[in-house]
């Protein structure tokens, strides 16, 4: 597992029904479905049907629909086919996970939610960061049928329950465990080669339909690289040459920027990316996207990461880890306790599995929308 592989959402996240989120990066990808979530449903007159409960705590069959479509979506964004029976599986899941979410947020203090606030105001800030600016950010909102009002409150009933479940579980990671983890697992915080890049590119797609243009077409577009490169070569400003050439909506806002180590691109691009010098032009290069030009702005040796940098990263890692350790245990007593029932005559039939691995990114994460890759 190597550093980049360390989840940034803890396994608490991950119990208390992070993997329905709405807000899920992955379900942008797939803005139909849940834009058809947000719609009115013909069977809106069945959604206050209680489909389980507990002490204080009823789910509804709305609320469960409107969760495993969430769920459906981001399977469907990976291209992954649900079987039926997948399927019931997957929502007897969910709905364990919604009434796991009720009972901790019933045991949430006030210190717990004040810890949540600004656990919230910092997974805001760092979607709005890798949303490149603010309007973008929006617009992925929209996409998923979505406000920020409506991202903040999710967001915040997980963090909520993560903050429960640590203090619940008395989990505690110190900076020596830290530090034993970091020195015990060097190969873990090894960061290849990589390079910072720039580039321009001239689509030899149709960038509605993602088919190839004619041949003539493609003539016309080399020409217009052309034009961008000599500009290029004769001092233009880079990230001005960006805005106004390039048809890499990735990119473009950032100045048509990709920082990588090898293995992430195409070959061409790579190739090209990691023969240039600093500061250095590429000539044009030719992928299946289209025509690049490349600009190298750094490039950067393999490393390992200072144990400074990792450190807060790796302590959520730990902190996960030991909660699943302990989760079984304490769902098991907390269900009891709670005197659960599973009131759906089919859902209560589903034989409970372990669940599959989480299929949502972190929540607000973009996704790709056509790049170099």
């Amino acid at each position: 597992m190597k550093l980049n592989r360390i989840p940034l959402r803890t396994a608490a996240a991950f119990a208390a029904a992070a993997l329905f989120s709405a807000a899920s990066g992955q379900a942008q990808t797939n803005a139909g479905a849940a834009a058809e979530a947000a719609k009115p449903k013909a069977t809106a007159l069945f959604d206050n049907e209680v489909v389980a409960k507990a002490k204080g705590v009823e789910i509804k069959r709305g609320q469960l629909d409107e969760a495993f479509i969430a769920v459906k979506a981001n399977f469907a964004a990976q291209n992954k086919q649900l079987t039926p029976d997948d399927a019931r599986m997957i929502e007897r899941q969910v709905l364990e996970r919604l009434i796991q979410l009720q009972l901790l947020l019933q045991k949430a203090t006030d210190a717990d939610r004040k810890d949540a606030a600004e656990v919230v105001n910092k997974r805001i800030d760092e979607a709005k960061k890798r949303a490149v600016s603010e309007d973008a950010f929006r617009r992925q909102l929209v996409a998923s049928g979505m406000d920020e009002a409506l991202l903040r409150k999710r967001l915040a009933e997980d963090a909520t329950a993560e903050a429960v479940l640590k203090r619940e579980l008395k989990v505690t990671v110190t900076d020596a465990d830290l530090k034993k983890f970091y020195d015990e697992h060097p190969t873990q915080f090894e960061q290849p080669e990589t390079v910072r890049v720039a580039h321009i590119l001239i689509a030899t797609k149709d960038m509605t339909t993602n088919e190839d243009l004619s041949e003539d077409k493609k003539k016309e577009k080399l020409k217009v690289a052309e034009e961008a490169l000599k500009k290029a070569k004769d001092g233009g400003d880079f990230a001005a040459l960006v805005k106004e050439y390039s048809n890499d909506p990735g990119s473009k806002e950032r100045g048509g920027e990709y920082t990588f180590p090898r293995g992430q691109m195409v070959p061409t691009f790579e190739a090209s990316a990691f023969s240039l010098k600093t500061n250095e032009l590429s000539g044009i290069v030719t992928t299946p996207f289209g025509y690049h030009i490349i600009k190298c702005y750094e490039k950067m040796p393999a490393k390992t990461v200072e144990f400074d940098k990792v450190k807060d990263d790796l302590k959520q890692y730990l902190t996960a880890m030991e909660v699943q350790k302990l989760l079984p245990d304490y769902t098991k007593k907390a269900r009891t306790d709670a005197g659960v029932e599973i009131l759906d005559a089919e859902l209560k039939k589903v034989e409970l599995k372990d669940p599959p691995p989480p299929t949502n990114a972190p929540a607000g994460k973009p996704a790709d929308s056509g790049s170099s890759k």
